[in-house]
């Protein structure tokens, strides 16, 4: 007898419906095909004991098993349900009417019992477009896969619920979500709060100028200075985000399996991965593509501490990605694409001891040791980073003192109308939500100077010697300045005060 049932498969963050074919005829064998890696070719262990001790049994007969469309490959383990629901009905130990309008997909353990998968919300995407009446999958991934409406989504946690679902008739227990509900719901607010930073008041207002425009900074400054402190608040300052964005991160955090008994994403992740993060787990790929630690990043912040110290190689990947807001991975079956839309925040010490320029350091190095240093990272990457700032110590007094400083929510709520500026101003422009992603065709339209204005640029342009994408920097963060001071127009102090943010391209940094 041949049963159909219906499975899936993501790539990138994309899903495929596989139809899983069984075909049970007299003789003996067990035959499983269609590109299945070795996590599926071992189902049939699993299978066999959850069957078991559920008093169900895999028949002693000729079993075959193919996943459609063929030439495509499978992985994971999440089609033992699929797979063990096909064999019960094909042998007719179950009822079979309603299996194909059921999406189903669970890792089974050998009591019956279901483990979670990977990618439920884009999965339950994919099965609403394909028109399934409905979504069963382990319990842990239902509120997941809930945020999809018009689907029934079934949350299991064990192969029993279904079994007497499709044979008796038994209801499930359906999961239910009110996605605006579970998106608009009062959120916790992050831990981290610029109250807690004493002093280091211009860098504050840095940060709050990078949250504002979407701008990428990197921070240089001695070991002890604050640079991970702010770098862990800056999420804090940031915009929430959009029920679009939301579902968007959502997707991205699904795939690798980082979401599991939530709904929805609703805070902005911020990723600090270790230096010795390889270039794979950085940007992503593999033999089977994975996301990279960029696109865990999308909508969020990635912060790359002591950012000397990681591979040359690994940053210099990082160049496309940062301007095209989207990482590409290529084989020689196909190619996935995830988007990799994030804020970069590095930090670097000045030199190698951490202390250059400082008359009190214990460890003075030698400008051409600090630039050796510097040549760690490569002129391109850091003309990519439209803010550079220097961090100094906090002073005794300060540190000391017990005034609270001024909170992230009264921060966050200039960003919030400086975003609500930029909103306005490029509704009509696609992918362009925020200064930092302007081109230099919307630069040239927004970001118009006055003669005293050029007339800076030109003297700085030609005394740091700066590059035209760093020209483009300077003019971005100029504008993210007009809009937080409420300016329509840049004038020649917003100018000032951005060419201050490119402390590496000074002469004191490169000589």
């Amino acid at each position: 007898m041949l049963i159909k049932v219906y499975g899936s498969a993501f790539f990138g963050v994309e899903a495929t419906t596989i139809t899983i074919e069984v075909n049970i005829v007299k003789g003996v064998g067990y035959h499983l095909v269609g590109l299945p890696d070795n996590a599926i070719k071992e189902s049939n262990y699993r299978i066999a004991a959850a069957l078991q001790n559920n008093k169900y049994k895999i028949p002693g007969k000729r079993i075959t098993i193919n996943m459609a469309p063929a030439d495509l490959r499978k992985e994971g383990s999440s089609y033992d349900l699929p797979i063990a629901m096909g064999i019960l009905a094909a042998s007719g130990q179950i009822k079979s009417e309603d299996i194909d309008k059921y999406l189903i997909m669970g890792e089974l353990s050998l009591d019956g019992s279901l483990q979670p998968i990977r990618g439920a919300l884009p999965i339950a995407i994919n099965a609403r477009k394909e028109g399934f009446k409905g979504f069963i999958l382990p319990k842990q991934n239902a509120k997941e896969a809930a945020v999809v409406d018009d689907l029934e989504v079934y949350g299991i946690e064990n192969i029993l619920e279904v079994i007497e679902f499709f044979d008796k008739g038994t209801p499930m227990e359906q999961t239910v979500i009110n996605t605006r509900e579970e998106f608009y719901k009062d959120v916790e607010f992050p831990e981290f709060d610029f109250s807690d930073v004493k002093g280091q008041e211009s860098i504050k207002r840095c940060m709050e100028i990078a949250a504002a425009g979407g701008h990428n900074v990197i921070l240089i400054g001695p070991p002890g200075a604050g640079k991970t402190m702010l770098a862990k608040r800056l999420p804090s300052i940031l915009p929430p985000m959009t029920l679009h964005e939301a579902l968007e991160t959502t997707k991205i955090h699904s795939v690798v399996g980082n979401v599991k008994d939530v709904g929805l994403m609703t805070q902005r992740p911020f990723r600090s991965p270790h230096h010795t993060i390889s270039d794979v787990a950085l940007v992503g790929g593999g033999s089977y593509p994975q996301p990279g630690e960029i696109s865990l990043s999308h909508n969020g912040v990635l912060f790359l501490d002591e950012l000397p110290e990681f591979k040359r190689s690994a940053l210099e990947v990082m160049r496309q990605p940062l301007e095209d807001r989207e990482v590409t991975i290529s084989r020689a079956k196909f190619t996935v694409t995830y988007p990799s839309s994030f804020m970069l925040v590095a930090s670097m010490n000045p030199s190698p001891s951490g202390y250059f320029n400082d008359a009190n350091s214990p460890t003075m190095v030698s400008p051409i040791e600090m630039q050796r240093y510097l040549g760690k990272i490569s002129g391109p990457l850091l003309d990519r980073i439209d803010i550079h700032i220097e961090v100094t110590p906090v002073p005794f007094e300060k540190l000391t003192d017990e005034r609270k400083a001024e909170s992230s929510s009264v921060i966050r709520a200039r960003v919030i109308a400086a975003r609500n500026v930029q909103t306005k101003r490029f509704k009509k422009i696609k992918k362009v939500h925020y200064n930092a992603q302007m081109n230099v065709k919307h630069i040239r339209q927004f970001c118009v100077l006055d003669a005293a204005s050029k007339a800076m640029l030109k003297n700085a342009m030609e005394r740091l010697n700066l590059s035209a994408r760093a020209y483009d920097r300077i003019l971005k963060v100029s504008r993210t300045i007009a809009d937080l001071q409420g300016d329509d127009d840049i004038n020649a102090t917003h100018i000032a005060e951005a060419i201050q943010y490119r402390s590496l391209d000074r002469e004191g940094w490169l000589g």
